[in-house]
């Protein structure tokens, strides 16, 4: 996938989503190194031009297998959707990356503030785990300390000191599969924190550290 097509979709999705991407095939480079007898009548070239002729002959450079990784979203609040490859080639995509951190903005005065991207990275391996089909549904990204604290004082259950404040958590669920099925699955990965909200029908994740709850 050439780097300024996926650059031109990422930005171009917020609000109108995205058609999926197509994974690059990885190109795989098998090098042969033959080597005969010389028979006794043939004469044997002096030590110096073997070792030229050796020199001059370049290996084949060996290129990894790299699959991309890319997420999908929806931010129920502003409806934005966005579906991108987020990191390929061995790295981050920053555009790509930046419209996400957009879409993930705190959507009550629009403040943006860079997402972890282990979080992504948590996203795409949830995904593949259930197979989903569908866009992350986001009910909360990154939130402002501003907001933090006015959600904290409405409900026990936030956090004054939210991973949410840090970029560093989400509150998510999957139209296509059950949300016990999404929350075992991050369970499974063991990273960071998982809550569990089956009355809200969502489930917290964070790149903090590892842990577990339920909460309504």
């Amino acid at each position: 996938m050439h780097r300024r097509k996926l650059l031109q979709w990422g930005l171009g999705a917020i609000g109108v989503g995205l058609l999926p991407l197509a994974a690059r095939a990885d190109d795989d480079i098998i090098g042969a190194l033959l080597e005969g007898k010389i028979p006794q009548a043939t004469p044997v070239p002096p030590p110096t031009t073997v070792a030229a002729t050796v020199a001059s002959i370049d290996p084949p450079a060996l290129k990894p297998a790299v699959d991309p990784r890319w997420v999908h979203l929806h931010n129920v609040h502003t409806g934005e959707k966005l579906e991108a490859v987020y990191w390929e080639n061995g790295d981050y995509v920053p555009d790509a990356v930046s419209a996400l951190d957009k879409v993930l903005r705190d959507y009550r005065n629009d403040e943006v503030h860079p997402i972890d991207r282990g979080l992504y990275d948590l996203l795409d391996q949830i995904a593949r785990k259930t197979q989903s089909k569908g866009p992350f549904q986001v009910i909360s990204g990154y939130r402002s300390p501003a907001t933090n604290r006015l959600l904290s004082k409405r409900s026990g259950e936030v956090a004054k000191k939210s991973l949410h404040m840090d970029g560093k958590a989400m509150d998510i669920f999957l139209e296509d599969v059950e949300l016990k099925h999404v929350r075992a699955a991050a369970l499974d990965l063991s990273v960071g924190g998982v809550g569990y909200y089956p009355t809200s029908n969502f489930v917290h994740v964070d790149v903090g550290p590892v842990r577990k709850w339920t909460g309504t």
